[in-house]
């Protein structure tokens, strides 16, 4: 079954039977809930959508436009578009919500609408679980023919979006422009080659884009993992580039290459971007969740600054910092959160940003990696039998582990001296996924084995 409703919003493969993938009867019903929830708050609300690249993104932008405008709502098409530019341009065109279309990393058979609300920030979980609601009673109700919404085009959210960063009290643009950077950019055939690009000529840096045509098609996964950016690691070698940028196809993640075409590892963005705002005195405090690398932890605490942890997913690592007051928080798979910009993910401050603290620091990228704490991560899943309790075996495990340092607040988290683990039951399988931390992978890979293990003899 490959069509998903959570509160993060809803996404499938496209095509295939309705009910069981993301068919167009499953487009116009997640729309149609989304409006109905929105009608709740205000009568007359007006939202934006974008998409990204994914060929699919036409059609389902169609639908969903369509769909909002037969229940009475005025549309504003952004057309192509990035996440975290319809996040910043809803707020300042005062629309009522908005919806980003695109599936993030998935392959390009998948799709997905992300909803926003007011402040352009993802839906609450509670909000998230009314529109499901609303989307299982199929509560739709469609307006006659003369209270049509209407639907305009608005082309300038990434112009806006960039426009703003390069201005942000946090972003050395003129000692940037200084270096005359070389960079490999790899865009994904996607909304990266309207955005990441302008942003870094804008910085007057000497740009080497690969998979810049938005064609429809991905070149390859859009997972930004090692494996899938083996062009992109070649051409920083060859081209002998200050460094290399990946960014997923809606482009609110960002993954570095160092100058030897070493990955930096997508963990180690938020923490390098942490450690240059902590130097410059931006920041004092830091929030991310509990699968997110201890390195975050350690460089704010090396400077004298306080780290929170919050329950994974980005809704809650930015109600986490919403609570402490941190304004820079993020995830561990390159998802940089400036809250003193806007509370989402956004790969195009986090390049601003990575790119002024290479430019403070005066180091080679692999230099700054070499003086940030050094962590390796290891992930495994356990799938469950049918007759399994999940909440038994945690509160099990937790008897087990009572004298160490344990959080519940999203599964099971065990605080080591020298590593860590976090065990998560899937919402959507049933599986646990196993996440582990320590200074070598091949400790990280044994405690993981060891944990699986454990948890399988308790099944």
């Amino acid at each position: 079954m490959t069509l998903i409703k959570s509160i993060s919003g809803f996404r499938g493969t496209i095509g295939g039977k309705a009910g069981d993938n993301f068919t167009p009867v499953d487009i116009v019903e997640s729309a149609a809930a989304y409006g109905e929830w929105i009608k709740e708050s205000n009568p007359s609300p007006t939202i934006m959508i974008g998409r990204d690249g994914r060929n699919s993104g036409p059609l389902v932008q169609q639908l969903v436009s369509a769909t909002l405008q037969a229940q009475g709502i005025d549309v504003i098409d952004l057309g192509l578009t990035t996440t975290p530019s319809i996040e910043v341009y809803i707020p300042h065109k005062k629309a009522t919500g908005g919806i980003m279309i695109s599936a993030s990393h998935n392959p390009m058979e998948w799709n997905a609408l992300k909803f926003f609300n007011e402040k352009g920030e993802f839906i609450s979980a509670e909000d998230g679980q009314r529109i499901i609601e609303i989307s299982r009673d199929r509560d739709f109700f469609f307006v006659s023919h003369e209270k049509i919404g209407s639907l305009s085009r608005d082309d300038g959210a990434i112009r806006y979006h960039i426009n703003e960063i390069l201005d942000h009290r946090w972003v050395l643009k003129d000692a940037v422009r200084e270096k005359r950077l070389k960079v490999v950019v790899d865009c994904i055939n996607s909304t990266g080659s309207i955005s990441v690009l302008p942003l870094l000529k804008a910085f007057d840096c000497e740009i080497i884009p690969i998979n810049e045509e938005i064609s429809g098609q991905f070149a390859h996964d859009p997972e930004p993992l090692v494996q899938n950016l083996t062009e992109l690691i070649d051409k920083v070698k060859t081209e002998k580039a200050d460094l290399g940028i990946a960014v997923d196809p809606d482009v609110d993640r960002v993954a570095f290459v160092d100058e030897n075409g070493d990955m930096f590892g997508e963990e180690y963005t938020i923490v390098a971007i942490a450690d240059y705002l902590h130097d410059k005195g931006f920041i004092d405090r830091t929030v991310s969740n509990l699968s997110s690398s201890r390195a975050l932890r350690d460089v704010t605490q090396s400077h004298k600054g306080e780290y929170f942890a919050s329950a994974v997913g980005e809704v809650n690592v930015v109600t986490e910092m919403k609570k402490r007051g941190a304004v820079f928080g993020g995830e561990g798979n390159g998802g940089v959160i400036a809250g003193d910009f806007h509370y989402g993910r956004d790969a195009l401050i986090g390049v601003a940003l990575f790119l002024s603290g290479f430019v403070h620091f005066e180091r080679t990228v692999s230099e700054w990696k070499q003086n940030l704490p050094s962590y390796e991560m290891a992930k495994v899943k356990v799938d469950l039998p049918s007759n399994t309790d999940p909440d038994q075996i945690i509160k099990t495990m937790v008897d087990r582990y009572k004298d160490e340092n344990v959080n519940l607040i999203d599964g099971l988290k065990i605080d080591f001296p020298e590593y860590w683990v976090h065990i998560r039951k899937s919402n959507t399988e049933p599986i646990f996924r196993i996440y582990t931390e320590a200074p070598t992978f091949e400790q990280a890979k044994e405690i993981a084995r060891t944990f699986k293990a454990e948890i399988q003899h308790l099944c």
